[in-house]
């Protein structure tokens, strides 16, 4: 068996792995990327860039119809064709040759196939025509491989072939009835898409909310907005059973049957690490993988896990931090240097718990940095909540006519810091890094201040929600 000798090896060559090893390359070491599918990985064929494509449109025309003289140019409809084709271009039609140019233009040696660990910093790859390279790492091994769909264990639901959030993604044409198991980023998301292109959609949710990991207001608006677009959500509601008559998938409720074309699952991810001959090393196949904050696996001084397969956050932006203070950590140990894993340490992934930022594209968007009240209560963190009407700001009347929305900042009243901010609205992507920044460089109140936000824009939130603590602060003294 040949045998290729590197600094890192990277076992999967998605977002993450792809950032990791430009990382290392850059600090001096030599690094191999295995991949089995497509050089880009989930988020460039079948999540984020094709998911926010479908969106796009169905975005840019709400905005065009709120407004009060561009509303009336608005003649016609979304042309499906033209979406899908757009969307298809953002994949490059599922071809990674780009993708795996840039990696050679990087420096990377690029192995295609499926990689195993064999035993300590070794890797042995299988390539599509079956044969395999092994290739041994002199400092480390990053396992990058990620996740993937789970499907819950209802009955026959598994065989009646469901989409996963791939196909959901990447379909060919909208279905006329779709059913979406799932109320969460993914379900929400791909039940605007597709009620927008055409498909009459049913949303089951299992519990009493929306997106119930983000603040009430945020599932209350985006339950409220899918019904108005004539999306069918049904809350405390779960699919016990599945089955194919026809064309038609069948669901059982509790409530009775559904019936749709087609069923996308959107319940949740488990890791990539089956077969990822993680029993050579004394690890347990299938599970997540245990890591420090430098993403160091515990117990495995050579071995890292970055990325959704340590399920610290599961979002692209998060992969590709964790990546970098990874590389970071990996050349500094590589070089015999200290690496110290203090909070907000240059080797550290201190935002996984602090200061993660996420966008639901739904209409309107939820945007979240930090701590929600529930995240803080559950965590014992002393906290006093900020509220305002975003349809209040200036900017946002400017925006769109009869803008609604809210701004919630949690403010550590101890030290006067932001906690965490969710923004729900129209276009609130865009306010989210300043609450980035001001969460993860714990700026001080009497700093915020000072920024001073543009009139008339929508940042003039912040103003507000700085007189709001104020207000809050002086009533309680």
């Amino acid at each position: 068996m040949d045998t290729r000798e590197f600094d890192v090896v990277v076992i999967g060559g998605g977002s993450t792995g792809e950032n990791l090893a430009d990382v290392v390359v850059r600090g001096g070491l030599t690094a191999a990327l295995v991949e089995a599918e497509l050089v880009g990985g989930e988020c460039s064929y079948w999540a984020c860039m094709p998911s926010k494509a479908l969106l796009r449109g169905t975005e840019a025309l709400a905005a065009a119809r709120a407004v009060d003289g561009a509303r009336q140019a608005v003649t016609g409809e979304q042309d499906v064709a033209a979406t899908l084709a757009r969307r298809d271009s953002f994949t490059h039609g599922w071809d990674d040759a780009s993708q795996a140019e840039w990696v050679a233009g990087a420096g990377i040696a690029l192995v295609r196939g499926t990689g195993r660990l064999e035993g300590e910093r070794v890797v042995v790859v299988t390539g599509d025509d079956g044969q395999e390279t092994r290739l041994s790492a002199r400092h480390a091994v990053a396992v990058c491989t990620g996740s993937e769909a789970a499907v819950p264990p209802a009955d026959g639901l598994r065989e009646v072939g469901p989409w996963t959030p791939r196909e959901a993604t990447s379909a060919k044409e909208a279905p006329g009835r779709l059913l979406v198991v799932g109320g969460g980023y993914v379900g929400c998301e791909m039940a605007t898409a597709w009620a927008a292109l055409g498909s009459r959609v049913t949303l089951l949710q299992r519990g009493p909310r929306l997106l119930p990991d983000l603040e009430p207001e945020a599932g209350e608006a985006v339950t409220g907005a899918l019904r108005a677009a004539g999306v069918d959500v049904r809350l405390d509601t779960e699919a016990t059973a599945a089955r194919r008559e026809g064309g038609e998938v069948v669901l059982t409720t509790a409530d009775g049957e559904l019936r749709g074309d087609e069923v996308l699952v959107a319940v949740g991810r488990r890791p990539r690490t089956g077969d990822l001959g993680l029993d050579t090393v004394g690890l347990p196949p299938g599970e997540y993988l245990d890591v420090d904050d430098s993403l160091q696996v515990r117990g495995l001084p050579w071995a890292y896990g970055v990325g959704d397969v340590n399920n610290r956050r599961q979002l692209t932006h998060m992969g590709k931090y964790q990546a970098r203070q990874a590389g970071a950590a990996i050349v500094a140990r590589a070089r015999g240097e200290q690496v110290p894993l203090a909070d907000w340490s240059p080797f550290v992934a201190t935002a996984d718990r602090l200061a993660t930022p996420s966008v639901v594209f739904t209409d309107p968007q939820v945007a979240s940095v930090g701590l929600t009240r529930a995240a803080a209560e559950r965590a014992g963190v002393a906290h006093r909540v900020v509220q305002y009407d975003l349809g209040g700001v200036a900017g946002a009347s400017l925006h769109a006519d009869g803008y609604t929305g809210t701004a919630i900042a949690l403010v550590d009243p101890d030290r006067e810091v932001l906690l965490g901010v969710t923004f729900v609205g129209p276009a609130v992507a865009e306010l989210l890094h300043a609450a980035t920044v001001a969460v993860a460089g714990e700026v001080p109140v009497a700093r915020l201040w000072h920024a001073v936000p543009a009139y008339p824009t929508m940042s003039e939130i912040w103003l507000r929600l700085l007189e709001g603590y104020r207000d809050s602060s002086s009533s309680s003294a």
